[in-house]
């Protein structure tokens, strides 16, 4: 497979219709496949895109170098493995602490004659001494595209005409799930820095997005949970449907968003391949993975991000009345 990437950010203009923690890849596929030359559509493969709002923030930096502030209107530069998944992480680290995180995780939601959409905007109040009472932000949409061929250097990057102006979700036919291009990039795989991996001897595995265990869809193979996997709990399964043309077809998936031990022998290998995605329905989005070190917290760089987090952090454990048995 080839070792560049697409990175695509799109700006949400219509209120979304679909799946209400991601942009499905088969949508985004679906969408793309119409623009493009059949022989180009045979050999695109699409993540699923992650929905957030627009807003300052800062890059998580590593412990030699200091955090790059960004504007998640544009993409960032991506310099180190990290960086693929600045705006692909549920919890949000690169927001500023004075943006309200928790809010930022519950988009708002409209009602289309009884369709429960994602809407294009989200509205948030300030503090009445504020210069205004409330500020809106655009909700924004983060995928990749990756060519199947090594072979073929005509693949990427789609031209910005065939990604611009897309509709994605149901009700497209009202206007639902129009995207606007609002940034792409180029990314070489093979230019990147996996300092942080070199560096660990544990890891652990974050499933990004769901890993398909059945399908019946004709072309999806049953597939068992990968060996270098290693959980000490069962993990969490759904069921989801996949859309083809007039056909909708059941599949069972382990739910992204879980963590699991990595056994295996080669991380960075896997890190690679976990950009790319694996088994069934990785040409649309299912089977995403981040490697991680064992020794990185999913949530330190979060939490302790500056001295005002820890300061806040500190005054809630202070203020936190002691247990019975502690007294």
């Amino acid at each position: 497979m080839s070792s560049q990437i697409q990175s695509v950010l799109f700006e949400l203009d219509t209120s979304y219709y679909g799946h209400p923690y991601y942009v499905s890849g088969n949508a985004l596929y679906a969408a793309i496949a119409q623009s493009v030359p059949g022989a180009v559509a045979s050999n695109l493969r699409v993540s699923m895109g992650s929905l957030f709002v627009g807003e300052y923030g800062q890059i998580p930096a590593a412990t030699d170098e200091s955090r790059r502030s960004i504007y998640s209107t544009s993409l960032p530069d991506v310099e180190r493995y990290e960086d693929l998944f600045i705006f692909r992480d549920a919890a949000q680290r690169w927001l500023l602490d004075s943006r309200a995180r928790e809010v930022h995780n519950c988009l708002t939601l409209e009602n289309h004659g009884g369709r429960i959409a994602v809407a294009p905007q989200c509205r948030f109040g300030r503090p009445p001494g504020g210069r205004r009472y409330k500020r809106t932000v655009k909700v924004h949409i983060h995928c990749y595209l990756q060519a199947y061929d090594r072979q073929r250097r005509d693949i990427l990057p789609i031209e910005d005409d065939d990604l611009d102006e897309i509709q994605v979700g149901g009700g497209r036919n009202f206007g639902l799930g129009q995207l606007t291009l609002v940034d792409t990039q180029l990314i070489d795989l093979d230019e990147l820095s996996y300092a942080s991996l070199h560096a660990s001897d544990t890891f652990e595995i974050d499933l990004y997005s769901p890993y398909v265990l059945h399908s019946e869809h004709p072309s999806g193979d049953d597939q068992s949970v990968p060996w270098w996997w290693e959980t000490e709990q069962l993990l969490r399964e759904r069921q989801t449907k996949l859309a083809f043309g007039d056909h909708c077809y059941d599949v069972q998936t382990i739910d992204h968003g879980q963590t699991v031990r990595y056994v295996g022998d080669a991380p960075i290998e896997t890190a690679r391949n976990g950009i790319n995605r694996i088994g069934t329905h990785s040409k649309i989005g299912f089977g995403e993975f981040r490697v991680r070190p064992a020794t990185v917290d999913r949530v330190t760089e979060m939490d302790g991000s500056s001295a005002a987090t820890q300061t806040r952090a500190a005054a809630v454990r202070s203020a936190t009345p002691q247990r019975m048995e502690d007294a």
